[in-house]
C-alpha cells in the first residue's frame, strides 16, 4: 500500500518493492524488516518515520548495503533505503561538493575529474559515499588527506521528530562531532557535504607475483612503507583468485601477491621518485605476472584494488594493527600465504600513518587512526559450510595476528556483527551516547546503531 500521496510503497516481505528496498551488497545478511521503503525524497523520508513511529516500530537504513553483515539484525522494523534524488553537485571553487544519501562513489569521482579535483573516496566506486565517510573511510589518498569523516563539512538529515536539519560546526557542534564516526543512530541522513582537494595526475595501479614470492615481498614492502612519503597510500595482499574468466589469465586460479595503491603526482618529479622507491626493489625480487602501475586519470584509481561489483556472499575480518613489522612477516603468511590453506579470496594490509595518525585539524568522534596498518581478509560463503570453514579460519588468522591486534577497528571495515566493533574508547561512547539521547529520546533509531564493542552487547 502506499503510506501517502508522493510518497514511496510500503512493502511487507512479499510484495513489490519490498526486495528492492532490502537488496543488500553483502547477500550473506539479507535484512528481515518488518516493512520496507525506497526513499527518494526528503518528504518519504518523514513519512517513513512517521510510519514506523506510528505503529511502535523501529527504524534502520541503508543504501547500498555493503556492511549489511556487520549491522544489528533488522527486525522489528521499518527499513528505509536512501535513493535521494538530485545528483551530485559542485561548487569547485570553494572545493565543495554535495551528496544526496545513495549516491555511489563512481559518481562523485565522475563529477569532481573534470574539474580537477578529488574526495577522499574508497577504493571501489560501488560503495555508498554517506555510510563510508561517516564510519571512518579508509580512502586510496588517506595518508595525504587523512580519514574521509574529516573531510565531511556538513550533514543533513530528518531526525526522529521528522525535522530535517542541516548541521555543521556552526549550527549543532556537538551534533556535528558525534556524527562523523559515532556509528549512527541520529536519524536517516539524506546528503552530506564533502571538501575536495586538487588531484589531476597520479600513478596508480597494481602489481602481482607468484605466491611464493610473498614473503620476500611483504618484508621489502614493510621497510618501504616505514619513511613512506605521505603522497603515497598503499596495499599488499595474498589474492586466490578463482578460475572464471572475469579474472586476467594470467592471476586465474592461482596464489599471488600484490601491491596496489596511489602516488598523488601533481608533483611529477616527487611522484615518479616515489614510485620507483616503492616499486624498483619489488620489481627486482622477481618479474610480476601483471603489472598495471602507470601515470594516469584520477579515475582509474577506482580500477587499481580490482574489488568485486558484487552483490557477493562475503565472509570476513577486519583489525588494526601496531608495531607490525617483519617478525610479523611469517607468522602472517603461516595463515594467509601460498601453501596455508586459506580459503580466503583476499586478505592483507592496507598502509596508514601520515593524514590518517595526524589530521590537519581536529574532526569528529572518530578523527584519527594511531595503528600502523589494517588487516582485511575475506572469502566468498557460497553455503554454509563454506561459511563456518571462513569464520573458522579468520579466528585463526585473528590468533596468529594477537601480539599487534590494538583492539579498535575502522567501523566501514568490520564484516561480521559477531566480532569486536571497538572504534572508541569509553569516554568517547558515552559522550555520543549522550547527544544521541538528546537527538532521539524516544529511541526510534535504536538498533541502527554500530556498537562500540559487541562484548558488551
Amino acid at each position: 500500500m502506499t503510506i501517502a500521496d508522493n510518497s514511496p510503497l510500503m512493502a511487507a516481505p512479499g510484495e513489490s518493492g519490498f526486495a528492492t528496498a532490502t537488496h543488500v551488497f553483502n547477500s550473506v545478511a539479507a535484512p528481515e524488516p518488518t516493512a520496507a521503503t525506497t526513499a527518494r525524497t526528503v518528504e518519504q523520508v518523514r513519512t517513513a518515520i512517521r510510519y514506523a513511529r506510528d505503529r511502535g516500530l523501529g527504524v534502520r537504513v541503508h543504501s547500498t548495503g555493503h556492511g549489511a553483515a556487520a549491522a544489528r539484525p533488522v527486525r522489528d522494523a521499518v527499513l528505509i533505503r536512501t535513493a535521494i534524488d538530485g545528483g551530485v553537485t559542485l561548487d569547485p571553487r570553494a572545493r565543495i561538493a554535495r551528496v544526496p544519501a545513495g549516491t555511489r562513489w563512481e559518481a562523485v569521482v565522475r563529477a569532481t575529474e573534470p574539474h580537477g579535483l578529488a574526495a577522499a573516496h574508497g577504493s571501489s566506486g560501488t560503495v555508498g559515499v554517506v555510510g563510508y565517510a561517516l564510519q571512518g573511510g579508509l580512502s586510496p589518498y588517506g595518508r595525504l588527506v587523512g580519514l574521509a569523516a574529516n573531510s565531511v563539512r556538513a550533514v543533513e538529515l530528518v531526525t526522529a521528530d521528522g525535522q530535517h536539519r542541516r548541521v555543521d560546526a556552526g549550527s549543532d557542534p556537538e551534533l556535528f562531532w558525534a556524527l562523523r564516526g559515532g556509528g549512527g543512530g541520529f536519524g536517516v541522513v539524506t546528503a552530506i557535504e564533502l571538501d575536495l582537494f586538487p588531484v589531476t595526475t597520479v600513478i596508480t595501479g597494481a602489481a602481482y607475483w607468484p605466491g611464493s614470492l610473498a614473503d620476500r615481498l611483504l618484508t621489502a614492502w614493510l621497510a618501504w612503507a616505514q619513511d613512506a612519503p605521505d603522497i603515497a597510500t598503499t596495499s599488499v595482499r595474498v589474492m586466490n583468485f578463482p578460475d572464471v574468466p572475469e579474472v586476467p589469465r594470467e592471476l586465474a586460479g592461482r596464489t599471488t601477491f600484490t601491491v596496489d595503491g596511489v602516488v598523488h603526482a601533481d608533483d611529477p618529479e616527487s611522484a615518479r621518485r616515489c614510485a620507483d622507491d616503492l616499486l624498483g626493489p619489488l620489481r627486482a625480487i622477481g618479474p610480476p605476472l601483471l603489472d598495471t602501475w602507470q601515470k594516469d586519470v584520477p579515475s582509474a584509481v577506482l580500477r587499481a584494488h580490482m574489488d568485486p561489483e558484487g552483490p557477493l556472499p562475503i565472509v570476513g575480518d577486519h583489525m588494526l594493527l601496531d608495531e607490525f613489522d617483519a617478525h610479523a612477516v611469517a607468522p602472517l603468511l603461516d595463515v594467509i600465504g601460498e601453501g596455508s590453506g586459506s580459503p580466503l579470496v583476499g586478505a592483507g594490509l592496507r598502509q596508514l600513518g601520515g593524514a590518517y595518525a595526524a589530521p590537519r585539524a581536529p574532526g569528529g568522534v572518530l578523527d584519527r587512526l594511531t595503528a600502523n596498518y589494517s588487516y582485511a581478509g575475506s572469502g566468498l560463503a557460497a553455503d554454509p559450510d563454506a561459511a563456518a570453514a571462513l569464520r573458522a579460519h579468520c579466528a585463526k588468522v585473528r590468533s596468529a595476528l594477537a601480539r599487534w591486534n590494538t583492539g579498535r577497528v575502522v567501523p566501514s571495515f568490520v564484516e561480521d556483527f559477531a566480532q569486536d566493533h571497538r572504534h572508541l574508547d569509553a569516554r568517547q561512547a558515552a559522550a555520543v551516547d549522550r547527544v544521541r539521547a538528546r537527538i532521539d529520546p524516544g529511541r526510534l533509531f535504536r538498533d541502527d546503531v554500530s556498537p562500540t564493542d559487541t562484548r558488551q552487547e
